[in-house]
């Protein structure tokens, strides 16, 4: 019987003698062992990173590569933050879990913190992103049911074209992307972009309020995104959040602010809807929230909406557990006492200068973002293309610079304590991979 995938070139048995020991192990070996026992929910880029330090990373073979990823913001405090460990290893070795059914001595203080810095009533809290924003829709139905007045199974979820709020379900029915809903049907109902029968497009105010005049009265919630992540780290016009805001309060619908990429310095000021000085009812949060230390989330609102679920009615099994609230309060913590919103805010306007004066012949180039919280498009000019985001991202990382491309984009958010000169450095590395796809032939991607 033959297998839909197997080791090649001898590599099976190599690797399983080799796993023991995994610094006996090559990049090859990694690579092979991926094929063979991992889902194909990734296609993993071989380099095999094994150490990290602020914004720099190593690979299997010692080379140091500067990050422009962060790991899709999580690591905002830089990698490996001895602060945020400290506070790890000292839980750790105290009490890493027990159920919600018990009371524990850091997830309370946490919640406070968190509300008390945000202006909130209360906060609860789930492991991932999509967790947080699946709660998130929970009680904005139950809200709209019991506060609002909706009619029983008829309230629908609003949320604007080109979001990612997460690949669970519930998220994803939220999801405009054909590429993430193929066959994975059906979808939550009454949730995404379409509900109302028409598109809602990012920085068009009207098309909500022609969405809320016409079915306002089964809408109760809008999810929306701050600064547009996955579409290219495309930032609201001025005005626009303001309006939508406006639009929210005069519908009675709750603005919930999805800021689980864009939160917590990245964009150069504490949660990114600050820029705007507006207020949303819920916000959710995840990611640098624990500095990479460990998986949780929060969902944070008002009294009014926040009461709605009760006891019993949502819970998940390792959410709010101390260990996890314990490094969130620190990692916390270190993005205020460092002041990581305003050097975002500084090192942003630089990268943004720098990435927008890079130029090609081949290819139409510009550049988005807002803080560190940028992307680079790139879109050929010519066929057969030579500039593309693909290459340009693999020479690039050929070069010791991580980044990750998808389709005509580059996304680059490197971690907030990232020094200047490394900026600069990276910079520089993406102008010469532009400037060498021109003359550089096939390249292994």
């Amino acid at each position: 019987m033959s297998s839909a995938v197997t080791l090649t070139n001898g590599h099976a048995e190599q690797a399983q003698k080799k796993i023991s020991t995994s610094n006996s192990m090559s990049t090859q070996d990694y690579v092979d062992l991926n094929k063979q026992y991992v889902a194909y929910t990734h296609a993993p880029i071989p380099i095999v990173l094994t150490e990290g330090r602020g914004a720099r990373v190593k690979d299997l073979h010692g080379e140091e590569y500067i990050d422009f990823l962060a790991a899709f913001s999580v690591v905002n405090q830089g990698h490996c933050h001895p602060r945020i460990i400290a506070a790890m290893r000292e839980q750790s070795e105290k009490l890493a879990i027990c159920t919600s059914a018990f009371q524990n001595e850091w997830y309370p203080r946490l919640a406070k913190k968190m509300c008390d810095l945000l202006g909130f009533d209360r906060a609860a809290a789930m492991s991932s992103g999509s967790e947080a924003v699946e709660l998130a829709m929970k009680i904005a139905r139950r809200w709209g049911y019991r506060v609002k007045g909706i009619a029983p199974n008829q309230a629908k979820i609003l949320t604007i074209s080109n979001n990612y709020h997460g690949k669970t379900l519930a998220p994803l029915s939220a999801s405009s992307f054909k590429s993430f809903r193929n066959d994975f049907g059906p979808f939550v109902p009454g949730v995404g972009s379409d509900v109302c029968g028409f598109p809602i497009r990012y920085n068009h105010a009207e098309d909500i309020q022609k969405a809320f005049e016409e079915h306002g009265s089964d809408i109760c919630a809008l999810i929306i995104e701050s600064i547009q992540g996955y579409a290219g780290c495309i930032p609201a016009e001025v005005g626009y959040l303001e309006a939508v805001r406006e639009l929210c309060t005069k519908h009675n619908v709750l603005y919930v602010a999805d800021e689980i990429q864009t939160g917590f310095g990245r964009t150069g000021y504490l949660m990114a809807y600050k820029a705007a000085g507006i207020q949303p009812d819920l916000l959710v949060v995840g990611k640098a929230l624990t500095g990479g230390m460990y998986p949780m989330s929060l969902v944070l609102g008002k009294d009014t909406a926040m009461t709605q679920i009760h006891p019993g009615e949502h819970s998940s099994t390792f959410a709010a557990n101390p260990m996890g609230s314990a490094i969130a309060m620190t990692a916390v913590d270190v993005i205020l006492e460092e002041k990581l919103p305003e050097r975002s805010r500084r090192l942003g306007k630089v990268l943004l200068e720098r990435l927008s004066a890079l130029q090609s012949p081949a290819a139409s180039i510009r550049a988005t973002g807002r803080g560190l919280f940028c992307t680079l498009h790139i879109d050929p000019t010519e066929s057969p293309a030579r500039v593309t985001a693909e290459r340009v991202g693999t020479l690039a990382r050929q070069r010791r610079l991580i980044v990750v491309n998808a389709e005509n984009r580059i996304r680059i958010n490197p971690p907030l304590v990232i020094e200047e000169n490394d900026l600069l450095k990276g910079i520089e590395i993406l102008k010469s991979a532009l400037e060498d796809c021109l003359t550089i032939g096939e390249l292994k991607i």
